[in-house]
């Protein structure tokens, strides 16, 4: 009966010491993050700055309508500014068009004109033209001011966001 106990309390001590042991399995690499953003209408993104804001582009090309969004970094929140306008200059089949975006105000947010982040321009010529280049010529967003943002209609210009 000595040996029988000895023998079970030497196989619980094996037991308790073998489960006790925690094996060192290597650390699993983490997924590089992908960092990515999304148009929320759908649009041309273009950049302003190291992704400080962003400035959506819309075309409704049946009405000849191009609307311009002034967004967050992460194009998720709407950024009002007080521009007057924003003015873009778009290579055209060989020549040169200006659009004039004139702000717009919106009752359902408060949105007004001089504090609005929504602009639009209407030209004949976005009704059939479907992608073009362009130069955003200026935009002050909060203190900032950005200048002759090249972006191509509609790729945008922000690499990051994706469709």
């Amino acid at each position: 009966m000595k040996k029988s106990l000895l023998l079970c309390i030497a196989l619980a001590a094996g037991f308790i010491v073998g489960c006790s042991k925690t094996e060192t399995a290597a650390p699993a690499k983490e997924a590089a993050h992908h960092h990515e953003h999304k148009p929320p209408h759908g649009g041309a993104p273009v950049e302003l700055g190291e992704e400080e804001n962003h400035v959506e582009f819309v075309l409704d090309a049946p009405n000849g309508k191009l609307q311009a969004f002034v967004m967050d970094g992460e194009l998720e929140n709407f950024v009002r500014i007080a521009a007057p306008s924003l003015e873009i200059a778009a290579q055209v089949s060989g020549h040169q068009e200006k659009l004039i975006l004139q702000p717009i105000a919106n009752n359902a947010t408060g949105e007004k004109v001089g504090d609005t982040s929504l602009f639009e321009a209407q030209a004949d010529w976005l009704k059939t033209t479907p992608t073009f280049d362009a130069v955003l010529k200026e935009i002050t967003v909060h203190t900032k001011t950005y200048t002759n943002i090249a972006f191509n209609f509609p790729k945008g210009s922000d690499e990051k966001a994706k469709k």
